[in-house]
């Protein structure tokens, strides 16, 4: 099926990367730069049921049940998604797949329409400074400016530098022991899918612990290759 057809087709890309890595500031970037259309699973799903396709009918009888939608559903959702004009130029996929099954079954359907995974990109992160990180986030709560433990205490212990407010709030799922089971249970379902993709060519891993415009840079230097 990657005959003639995948030179000319759209490109898709699939963005890993556990919590607080940056997938969707680096995915805005991507999608300034390159023209592509960031598609998140959640939102493809609340668009379909809110537009009363098909598979969004499916989709809210089994999420009114309290039911996890099916990987069938989901995978008729993104057909549909895909063909809309806007995906034209190629879309970043985020958080599917998210299994090996979802995998293969992703690229049966691209298989169709004559396209592939140009690249499958994995922010890679240092679990230990992710930790610190995210865990010692904090933003004043009149404002919303934010600080962190190590990296940005205002000028005043306790006071806000632009607006001079006392309270300052945390995340309640900012703390240290949350942080790492959530690193772990990435680590855990995304491993697989590192192999499979990795096993297929696809794979690109980037170090996601530098800075913004470093990691972007990167990032685009992948893309522009996979998408050549």
């Amino acid at each position: 099926m990657d005959g003639a057809n995948t030179s000319t087709a759209a490109p898709v890309l699939i963005l890993l990367g556990p919590p607080g890595a940056g997938k969707g500031t680096q995915a805005r970037m991507l999608e300034d730069k390159f023209g592509l259309v960031q598609l998140s699973t959640g939102d493809m799903l609340r668009a379909a049921v809110a537009a009363g396709t098909d598979a969004g009918k499916a989709a809210k009888a089994v999420m009114e049940a309290g039911d996890l939608v099916s990987d069938e559903i989901v995978i008729n959702i993104l057909r549909d998604r895909l063909a809309e004009d806007d995906c034209a130029k190629g879309v970043i996929l985020d958080g599917f797949p998210r299994t090996t099954v979802q995998a293969q079954a992703l690229d049966t359907l691209l298989g169709e329409s004559g396209q592939k995974i140009n690249a499958a990109i994995s922010l890679e992160v240092d679990d230990a400074a992710m930790v610190s990180r995210i865990s010692g986030r904090y933003t004043c709560g009149s404002c919303g400016e934010g600080y962190h433990d190590s990296f940005k205490q205002p000028a005043k212990d306790g006071v806000c530098d632009k607006c001079g407010g006392t309270e300052m709030k945390r995340r309640a799922d900012d703390n240290a022991e949350t942080v790492g089971s959530r690193l772990e249970a990435y680590h855990a379902q995304t491993a697989p899918l590192i192999a499979y993709y990795g096993g297929k060519g696809a794979l690109q891993k980037i170090d996601a612990m530098g800075a913004i415009e470093e990691i972007a840079e990167g990032l685009s230097a992948i893309v522009t290759k996979a998408t050549a």
